[in-house]
């Protein structure tokens, strides 16, 4: 058996391919700390692997692991790529790596506090100046600052490869904003699953200190006052960061809150996160955002990621900023060749751990060198954020050769060149994807790990192991996420005992029990009120363009009479695309066809115009109120707030999209977009039953659901005045049209067996307080949500609603019971101008609770804004 798994894998060949390989010494033998894997292995059968291998893929899939790849074709979300076969470091080995890691990190760490102190390393020619001031990555706002603790550089992270003769060298410095710890972590939990016995037996280093390190170091280096208890948070740029994953599960294990950089505020230097019942000192941000998009107001003037004024709360020392902003300028490749020489100027140190050779074109003896060796080099650009792809010299062609040398001369300085090290080959196990002779196979891969150390009151604590990551292809020496590339967990075996403390508790006790969701930030509030919002409007238009389409083709009782006054009301509701519109793009159709035709080409009826129009109401993404610009509303709220949705919930959110970008490309008959309108308005019905049957009854949900009543509300009752106004000059005409759009035809008819009237349609529209589709059914709701939200909120705004509920109930029916078959006009002008009252308070409620809950603006600020 043993055989037959490596049948497939490399023997070391040290003259023709000098590579390293983890998993053989260079006679073939398996090494000593791989030989418990392999044997096991070798003992699984192929049912087991499977078995195995499905358990690990519904993890994945049911954790969530993604990592988001912009140019997939498949989409953003991709699932997590992991490897079965951990990657094994000896203990002795491990203790070498380590001691230089840490090493790395002081001397990056003293590095900084030069370049944004004195600056003595320039003044004495260990740095070339262009090679700071060049680059984006120094930020001169930032010169002069100190941060509390004196540590510039909290998490750093090494990238590593192996060199053929077995040593460990730095191919790149992270040191902005490391990602890949939480990935490792998770790595880790699913591993240790997959082969515990192993896991324990084989005396595998834990990993959850490192993770306790952070806690405690930001902890203790929080700039707190008196009593406080240091509030520290995480910064993500939101959910379509490739490393979204990562912030939301690292923030569920450190117990930091996941913010974005709305959800905090600078009031008088100090920093607020915006929760629902007020603000909140902030006193640490551990950040995942690049350096010069924190602050829009000293660092980048077009950030929307931002906090403003971030820099000066920094400046005046009342929050920590993790990795401290600046940072990021000792990420530049181009640093790599000066680090020896720092580190024995700062510490009088020899680096333990060389950087791959590096020039920097910058230097005219190293650009030299770099174009008469191109194709022995690796092309790389010389400062983080270029979006220069890496070029390896050696897949050159003379053409493409000619150029990157051609641009290497004209901007010298934005280039380096790297000695081109073949890494390390590690075991994978092959699923047979690509070649099922493969399947149940130990193949071989480049390899690569990421290692990282956190600063503490006692120097630099390196987690015992990485991010492990993989080519995707054999023969392949770039190693990327992004490109293809696998993960693996890193197995760092003890000498001694292993530390088995965690941070996940062994059991919960009575007061660990939560019953409701607290803290929640005001963004994800927002969100899901807007979720609610958008949510319903999309039904609501959606159902609207339904009743219009089927009218165009002749159904309902009266469709010559219901067709016009739906465009007219179309019209006011903004739910049509305006005629004008519509008509400048036929007529620049018109002239087209005319060019290309000495046929006189007529232009369409009046019945294709308004289908026209209609079809453009649903899809056309340059017209705000179409249906696809509130689908895609919603779709960006859910978004916001995916971790609070069930897998089921987000897949029905998401089931729009795809047929909605199908429709906008190909164009659409009456019938797709009648069968379209069906299938949105399946997906409504779910997401109301999602919300209401899936998701726990805490304050977030309660604005969703004020949120979905108050949209349904403004509507209908918009509806209402509109029709009431039409009806009071031109007459009545049949209703059926309006308890179809309220969702209310199979109650009107289980109750009465007539037309509809104006009298019963209103009791059941208006006044019902049964009839979950009704006005004051809404205003109800809203207001006993409002109450119970406001026994833990203050100042709940629903006094205005109230009174214009209470106003709407004192009109009487009575007034609309026909006499001589009319209706006084009166009677229509006064319930519409009651029911304008109500739509109103309606949207100054919904603007009040903006004010209050979301962007906390106090009553000083509302003057200011009206001002």
């Amino acid at each position: 058996m043993l055989k037959t798994l490596l049948s497939q894998y490399p023997a070391p060949d040290t003259a023709s391919a000098p590579l390293y390989h983890e998993l053989l010494t260079a006679t073939g033998e398996i090494r000593p700390h791989w030989a418990p894997l392999i044997k096991q292995l070798a003992h699984t059968s192929h049912n087991q692997m499977r078995q195995q291998l499905e358990f690990l893929d519904r993890r994945i899939q049911e954790n969530g692991v993604t990592y988001n790849v912009y140019a997939d074709p498949t989409g953003s979300d991709r699932p997590w790529s992991l490897d079965p076969l951990p990657f094994i470091l000896p203990a002795d080995e491990w203790a070498k790596v380590e001691q230089a890691v840490a090493q790395r990190a002081k001397v990056i760490n003293a590095t900084l506090a030069d370049l944004y102190g004195p600056q003595k390393l320039l003044s004495e020619g260990l740095i070339p100046p262009a090679l700071v001031y060049g680059q984006h990555g120094f930020l001169w706002p930032c010169r002069g600052i100190t941060p509390p603790g004196g540590h510039f550089l909290h998490i750093y992270a090494a990238d590593l490869a192996r060199s053929p003769d077995g040593r460990w060298w730095v191919i790149a410095d992270r040191t902005q904003a490391p990602s890949g710890a939480g990935y490792a972590l998770e790595n880790r939990l699913a591993i240790s699953r997959l082969f515990p016995e192993l896991f324990r037996d084989q005396g595998v280093q834990h990993v959850a200190y490192f993770f306790r390190a952070i806690q405690e170091s930001l902890a203790a280096w929080a700039p707190i006052e008196g009593d406080e208890q240091p509030h520290i948070v995480l910064l993500t740029p939101g959910p379509y960061n490739e490393t979204y994953f990562e912030h939301a599960y690292l923030s569920r294990y450190l117990g930091f809150p996941l913010v974005e950089g709305q959800d905090l505020t600078v009031r008088g230097d100090t920093v607020y996160l915006k929760t629902l019942t007020g603000l909140k000192r902030v006193h640490v941000i551990l950040r995942r955002q690049n350096d010069d998009y924190c602050d829009p107001l000293e660092l980048r003037g077009d950030s929307a990621l931002g906090v403003p004024g971030l820099v000066q709360a920094i400046r005046a020392k009342r929050v920590l900023v993790s990795n401290a902003l600046g940072s990021g300028v000792m990420g530049s490749g181009a640093l790599m060749g000066f680090l020896p020489g720092i580190s024995q100027h700062l510490l009088g140190e020899d680096l333990l751990m060389p950087s791959v050779a590096t020039w920097w074109c910058g230097e005219k003896p190293a650009l030299d060198y770099a174009l008469s060796h191109v194709d022995e080099l690796v092309i790389k650009g010389a400062f983080p954020g270029q979006g220069f792809e890496t070029v390896f010299g050696c897949n050159l062609d003379a053409e493409s050769r000619k150029d990157i040398m051609q641009r290497m001369q004209a901007r010298p300085h934005a280039y380096l060149a790297q000695e081109m090290v073949a890494p390390s080959q590690a075991p994978i196990w092959s699923r047979g994807q690509n070649n099922p002779h493969d399947a149940h196979r130990v193949l071989a891969r480049s390899v690569g790990l990421r290692v990282y150390a956190v600063a503490t009151p006692n120097g630099y604590l390196v987690m015992p192991g990485g991010l492990a990551r993989v080519a995707g292809k054999s023969n392949e020496a770039f190693i990327s996420m992004q490109r293809g590339g696998m993960s693996k967990d890193t197995w760092v075996l003890a000498e001694g005992a292993v530390d088995l403390s965690t941070l996940l508790k062994p059991s919960l006790t009575v007061k660990d029990l939560v019953y409701s969701g607290s803290n929640l930030t005001s963004r994800v509030v927002e969100s899901l009120f807007w979720l609610g919002r958008y949510s319903e409007r999309f039904d609501n238009t959606a159902r609207f363009l339904r009743i219009c389409l089927h009218r165009l083709n002749g159904g309902g009782n009266d469709p010559a009479t219901e067709l016009p006054l739906l465009l007219t009301l179309g019209d006011a509701l903004e739910v049509l695309i305006p005629v004008e519109k519509v008509h400048e793009k036929e007529k620049n159709k018109e002239k087209a066809l005319a060019k290309t035709s000495s046929l006189h080409t007529a232009p369409p009826p009046v019945e294709q115009r308004i289908q026209n129009r209609l079809l453009k109401s649903l899809y056309d993404p340059e017209f705000s109120g179409s249906l696809a610009a509130d689908i895609r509303r919603a779709v960006w709220s859910a978004t916001q707030v995916k971790e609070r949705l069930s897998t089921d919930h987000w897949h029905s959110i998401n089931s729009l999209q795809r047929p909605l970008q199908g429709l906008q490309k190909t164009g659409l008959t009456t019938r797709d977009a009648q069968t379209f309108l069906d299938q949105v308005m399946a997906v409504s019905s779910s997401l109301n039953g999602f919300t209401m049957d899936n998701m726990t009854r805490d304050d977030g949900w309660r604005f969703l659901v004020v949120g979905r009543r108050i949209e349904r509300l403004v509507f209908l009752g918009s509806v209402l005045v509109h029709y009431l106004t039409l009806a009071a000059k031109q007459g009545q005409t049949s209703l059926e049209w309006l308890l179809e759009l309220s969702d209310s035809i199979i109650t009107y008819r289980s109750r009465y067996s007539r037309r509809p009237e104006l009298l019963s349609t209103l009791a059941l529209l208006v006044f019902d307080p049964d009839n979950p589709h009704s006005l004051v059914f809404q205003s109800q709701v809203i207001q006993r949500y409002l109450t119970r939200l406001g026994r833990v909120l203050v100042d709940m705004p629903t006094d205005g609603l109230r009174i214009a509920e209470e106003k709407l109930l004192t009109l009487e029916l009575a007034r609309f019971e026909a006499r001589d078959g009319k209706i006084s006009p009166k009677a229509y002008d006064d319930l519409a101008a009651s029911l304008a009252e109500l739509v109103q308070a309606c949207q100054t409620l919904s603007n009040q609770l903006a004010m209050r809950y979301f962007t906390h603006v106090s009553d000083i600020g509302r003057q200011t804004l009206g001002t």
